[in-house]
């Protein structure tokens, strides 16, 4: 998870920075660097591969002085780990210097024009097609706040930017697109900080600001700007974070699930990781272990899970056998050892797990292992016992999940199922070439897609605040999007205590049906895709019977707003990939709901974060 920290004021920049980069290191990262603007004029840069104790010892045998910095600590998505795409980047005449968190999903069409006008670049990232553009509109004539604005302008994805340019050496300009990445301001007297998360800059001041999306500041040592994207003011408030540990954390968000659901974008961006090449469409799990030799061999996979994990199985389900055309069934870990099931060296078997300790996932996986299978896992919590049993395993990377209710580690763990199947599919000889490419490349949009949903949370509340008295609510849903209804459902139950229920929509003639009348709410997933004609047939039928339909459709789709009485709307998605964001609505409507009953959001009655006993 990229960290950033930026400092202008009276104080040496270099250990500012360098005490924030260490407060943000619990975020995980590759390699890591400075740059300051020092009194000659001149950007001097240090960075380097592996931990912050490598860059420390470079700046100890060369420090830097000066009093406006940025620093950076990198996780890679374009560009392997090493000191050449270690940020902060320079601009090819040294003029502009940028650190920079998020995907830049057009960069490669960027990076062409840019070449075609004779830039060099020094690096493999995406990064460095921004602070190229924006010396190129400063050689143009245009002054620094609007060349970054143009800059900006033409990026596609979530991203989170910071910039400095010598013929501004009073002023960092930072901005935020999209929610791949946050952007706070430490307001000090008579100096200014910003960062990416509120511990890198606690210790200087507790007065800070939170930029929004498509928004973009100026910070001198005397104060702040902040502007959209088109340069229109914009009127910010100023919160005060206390010191102690848990607010600190918790930041500007009133619940830790409420921050997790916001911390989506950012935990998708890190779970890709050094293991996605957008350049070459290329993606590597060298974790997993996987050789062709094993992936031939494997004439079945199972996907072992609880709760929200179970339901991401099901999905995992969908997105394997499409793309790897390997047979998966799912189970719930807590009945998988008491079947007796049919289990041996040509199967894998695949637990997925937030905190790697659920009791029941562990002892189904003995099980497997004792039957022969290959042991495989996808957990969150790094050295957890379910990573050290494993022959191989998928980091989430979704960073700490407070919450008791699971969200960034369900779609997290979506992103990894997705990773996994397309690495199944190549080793097995299913997928190759230009069709590989593109089921890599989708991976991309993801971020900025999720970040969009995001956007509308005002949306969700007005709509919690019509349905908060409901007793019982049912989702309905088909195909790969059936277990979103699932999830939906299960996240209503968990945290506001109505009784919901999620149902493939083909089975409600089954019997379901009979429950419907006009105190049933019922949320039906109706984003277009292959069934989405037969969603809306169960739409009509659902009305006809007196119930009261919440849609959740693709932008652009009028005709739905017409069969349902409410209509959530989120951005058309590449379809193995729709459920990382049509369950996002859902989570924030069940947050709200919660909320507006009084409910404990992030310690629900009843439950546990981790179920460590049978």
């Amino acid at each position: 998870m990229c960290g950033i920290v930026g400092y202008v004021g009276p104080q040496q920049a270099q250990s500012i920075i360098l005490n924030g980069l260490k407060q943000l290191e619990y975020r995980g990262y590759d390699s890591a660097g400075l740059a300051l603007l020092e009194q000659n004029g001149k950007i001097a840069v240090r960075r380097d591969a592996g931990k912050l104790a490598n860059l420390q010892e470079m700046v100890k045998a060369a420090p830097i002085e000066g009093h406006i910095g940025i620093g950076h600590t990198r996780w890679a998505t374009h560009g392997q780990p090493s000191q050449r795409n270690a940020h902060p980047h320079v601009s090819m005449n040294g003029r502009v210097v940028l650190v920079h968190n998020g995907i830049v999903e057009n960069y490669a069409e960027l990076r062409e024009e840019l070449l075609a006008e004779g830039i060099i670049f020094n690096s493999d990232t995406d990064s460095e097609v921004i602070v190229q553009m924006a010396e190129r509109f400063i050689e143009a004539g245009y002054d620094f706040e609007h060349a970054v604005r143009e800059s900006l302008q033409r990026l596609m994805g979530s991203n989170a930017v910071v910039v400095m340019n010598v013929d501004s050496p009073d002023r960092i300009i930072c901005a935020r697109l999209g929610n791949a990445g946050g952007i706070a301001l430490g307001i000090g007297k008579g100096e200014m900080f910003l960062a990416s998360d509120i511990p890198a800059i606690l210790e200087y001041t507790r007065d800070m600001i939170f930029l929004e999306n498509r928004q973009i500041a100026t910070i001198t040592q005397n104060g702040y700007q902040v502007t959209d994207l088109e340069g229109n003011p914009v009127e910010t408030d100023i919160q005060n974070i206390p010191w102690d540990p848990i607010s600190a954390v918790k930041g500007e968000y009133k619940h830790f699930m409420q921050k997790e659901i916001f911390e989506q974008p950012q935990s998708m961006i890190n779970t890709l990781h050094s293991r996605v090449d957008f350049e070459r469409g290329r993606l590597s799990i060298p974790d997993l272990n996987l050789t062709p030799e094993l992936a031939r061999r494997l004439k079945r996979l199972f996907i072992i899970a609880c709760g929200t994990s179970y339901y991401a199985g099901l999905i995992g389900k969908y997105m394997i056998e499409e793309i790897a055309r390997l047979p998966v069934e799912v189970e719930y870990g807590s009945e998988f050892r008491y079947y007796n099931p049919i289990v041996d060296e040509h199967s894998a078997v695949l637990a997925i797990t937030q905190s790697g300790e659920t009791a029941d996932t562990l002892a189904a996986s003995e099980l497997a292992r004792n039957h022969g299978a290959t042991m495989w896992s996808i957990v969150n919590v790094i050295g957890s016992q379910s990573m050290r049993i494993s022959d191989g395993y998928i980091a989430m990377q979704a960073g700490p999940e407070i919450g008791v209710a699971s969200t960034k580690a369900f779609t997290t763990s979506l992103v990894d199922l997705y990773m996994l199947a397309c690495v199944l599919g190549e080793a097995r000889g299913i997928v190759s070439g230009e069709s590989y490419r593109r089921l890599v490349n989708a991976l991309a949009r993801i971020p900025d897609l999720a970040g969009r949903v995001l956007d509308h949370d005002q949306e969700y509340q007005e709509l919690a605040n019509l349905f908060f008295k409901a007793q019982n609510f049912l989702f309905i849903g088909r195909g790969i999007n059936y277990p979103v209804a699932l999830e939906g459902a299960l996240k209503l139950k968990e945290i506001s205590y109505i009784h919901a229920e999620g149902y493939p929509a083909g089975e409600m003639k089954h019997g379901p049906i009979a429950l419907i009348d006009e105190s049933m709410p019922v949320l039906a997933v109706v984003t277009k895709d292959a069934l989405y004609d037969k969603m809306v047939s169960q739409i009509e039928q659902a009305r006809a019977r007196g119930g009261i339909v919440i849609a959740l459709a693709t932008e652009g789709d009028q005709t739905i707003r017409q069969k349902a009485d409410h209509v959530i709307y989120v951005p058309a998605s590449p379809p193995l990939l729709a459920p990382i964001v049509n369950v996002i609505p859902l989570q924030l409507l069940s947050y709200h709901i919660a909320v507006r009953r009084g409910c404990d959001v992030d310690q629900p009655r009843n439950l546990a974060k981790s179920v460590t006993v049978e």
